[in-house]
């Protein structure tokens, strides 16, 4: 049996180590959280790449600051590893690991099955494995313990199973790994006071609750939430703009109200690895119990259909103009799904520069974080593409992501239409086309 008191007493003495599954996003800034906290780190990737890099004190992630890897590489407390046999120095294996949907829009937790597979011929008595990955209610105790359990190790007495999930938001200057609350359920009544004394050690505030789906059940509500909201603006966008109405404006005033509102803003499309893809975990769990998630899957086919609004706003631009999409070239500014970050994850813009390429456009971008398009899942055409400058001789910009370099830009001066679906634009210019 699993001694608490002595866990306990080897995690508030940093005399513990902390394995970390997945150096991405999530992984990383709760790995150099917990190192920060004086705990000896594990980071563990498939992509030798990270890895190299890690260990040689360079940051691949723009807004984790350089200082904070070069810290991590000159401590004998951090190793960076692709070798999962290493599981077995640790004392806790958080699995952070990309949770993303099939081409049929269903889950795919092939990385959360491969990282268990690689775990549980390490496992041994008294670790703790803790799942961080977004997902739907059931897969900590349907998935992952089953896979664990072929060690030969009973959960809940020789190991214990917990679910936390990662609630990062990529260079929030209000929220930090440290400061956001996080929610813990756990298979037992042990797991569940383990993992949050475990957390305790680095956020300023823990929320236990009853069970391992309660708390995939919580991080989904979260994004769902957000997602539906989303779908209102971008839904009350197209129809303000069919009456000359300035949604931007709207939200604006109504934001003044101390009271029963709360802002959401539309743009070119939903971005990110969560609210693209979290409502579809959910609404293919409920199928399993007869039940149809209509408004969930109403909020994704308006957010879905926002870069095929903007590819028609493109259009009409360019034919007012006299020129058709086919042959013309078309300056993005900006990749990154959200302002300010290097995060490519699920963006609007890669879809739209696709869907602009297939139609003959000579397709160029500019984001001062992302000189080069990184391959992707989804887009692999794309890879390699370069960033240039802002002052390219187009046929039509379109602003896709909000970045500060673009707020401080002189759009007066452009002589071309400029396509706005972030409310970057302030002011009335000749050639704005909101989008």
């Amino acid at each position: 049996m699993i001694s608490i008191e002595q866990t306990i007493s080897k995690i508030e003495s940093r005399n513990f180590t902390v394995g970390v599954v997945g150096m991405g996003y999530v992984g990383l800034p709760v790995a150099l959280t917990f190192l920060e906290a004086g705990f000896n780190i594990i980071g563990f990737d498939v992509d030798r790449r990270k890895v190299d890099q890690l260990n040689a004190g360079q940051s691949y992630i723009r807004h984790i600051e350089e200082s904070r890897i070069t810290r991590a590489h000159g401590s004998d407390k951090f190793l960076a590893t692709t070798d999962f046999s290493q599981v077995a120095n640790c004392d806790a294996i958080l699995i952070c690991v990309p949770t993303p949907l099939t081409k049929q829009r269903e889950p795919d937790l092939q990385y959360v099955v491969a990282t268990c597979e690689s775990i549980w011929p390490h496992l041994r008595a008294g670790h703790i494995v803790i799942l961080e990955s977004t997902t739907y209610p059931g897969t900590t105790e349907d998935v992952v313990l089953p896979i664990l359990q072929k060690s030969g190790l009973k959960a809940d007495e020789d190991f214990l199973v917990a679910y936390a999930p990662e609630r990062e938001d990529p260079n929030n200057p209000h929220f930090t790994t440290s400061t956001t609350p996080r929610v813990i359920g756990s298979t037992s009544p042990a797991g569940l006071t383990v993992a949050a004394c475990l957390y305790q050690q680095i956020v300023e505030k823990t929320i236990c609750v009853s069970s391992t789906k309660t708390a995939e059940a919580t991080k989904l509500l979260e994004n769902i939430f957000r997602s539906v909201n989303i779908a209102l603006v971008n839904e009350m966008k197209t129809i303000f703009m069919k009456m000359d109405i300035d949604i931007w404006e709207v939200i604006e005033a109504a934001s003044t109200k101390p009271f029963g509102f709360m802002p959401f803003y539309p743009g070119p499309g939903l971005g990110g690895h969560c609210i693209p893809i979290d409502p579809f975990y959910l609404t293919w769990k409920a199928k399993e119990y007869g039940v149809n998630t209509r408004f969930i899957e109403l909020a994704g086919e308006i957010n879905r259909g926002m870069p095929d609004f903007v590819v028609e706003r493109v259009t009409a631009a360019l034919n007012a103009k006299g020129k058709p999409v086919n042959g013309s070239k078309i300056l993005f500014l900006g990749l990154a799904y959200k302002p300010n970050v290097d995060d490519l994850r699920e963006s609007p813009s890669l879809y739209l520069m696709n869907t602009l390429e297939e139609k003959g456009a000579i397709v160029e971008y500019n984001d001062p974080h992302i000189p080069v398009i990184p391959e992707t899942r989804e887009f692999p055409h794309l890879a390699g593409k370069r960033s240039v400058g802002i002052d390219s001789e187009c046929d039509l910009m379109l602003i896709a992501t909000a970045h500060k370099e673009y707020l401080d830009f002189d759009f007066a001066k452009i002589d071309v239409p400029v396509v706005d679906t972030r409310n970057v634009v302030r002011g009335q210019i000749k050639n704005l086309v909101k989008a």
